[in-house]
């Protein structure tokens, strides 16, 4: 069944890069932005993942908590937090349950190889549980940017 705005996100519940297992609704009262990525280290991601570090206090003033998700094992996201100096949690969703849940997990092609992966996604989340906006294929350049926006102008 497809994701719907204005309907409760679906909770879940992963291990987190604080070493500790971290809920959706651990962050009721907050705004979340749920982003799923690719994979640690790559070019990408590493964009992405600086850029929402680079705007993360202008998050934080708008009472927003950053969560990024990828199929990646806790060990390989601490080494990308402490690489990049990353300031919110990353969340390991191994065997892609969450992806699916969101819908993220697709049939990707690259160099005419198919296999399954992350669609790059973000989901924005208010302090009441509900999915307010989402952005599916995410184009980097930009990006953290508009959801930055989207939150000020809608959600304060």
């Amino acid at each position: 069944m497809a994701l719907q705005i204005g309907q409760q996100a679906p909770d879940f519940t992963l291990p987190a890069s604080n070493g500790e297992m971290v809920s959706l609704s651990d962050f009721r009262g907050k705004h979340v932005v749920l982003y799923f990525y690719p994979k640690d280290m790559t070019p990408g991601c590493t964009t992405e993942a600086c850029d929402f570090r680079d705007h993360y206090e202008q998050f934080a003033k708008l009472d927003t908590v950053i969560l990024g998700v990828s199929t990646d094992p806790l060990e390989r996201h601490k080494k990308f937090i402490e690489k990049y100096e990353l300031p919110f949690l990353l969340l390991a969703d191994e065997h892609h349950k969450v992806a699916e849940m969101y819908g993220v997990w697709k049939l990707k092609k690259n160099f005419g190889k198919e296999y399954m992966g992350i669609e790059r996604s973000t989901f924005i989340i208010d302090r009441d549980g509900k999915l307010v906006k989402e952005w599916r294929g995410v184009k980097v350049k930009g990006h953290v940017e508009e959801a930055l926006e989207y939150i000020s102008k809608n959600l304060h």
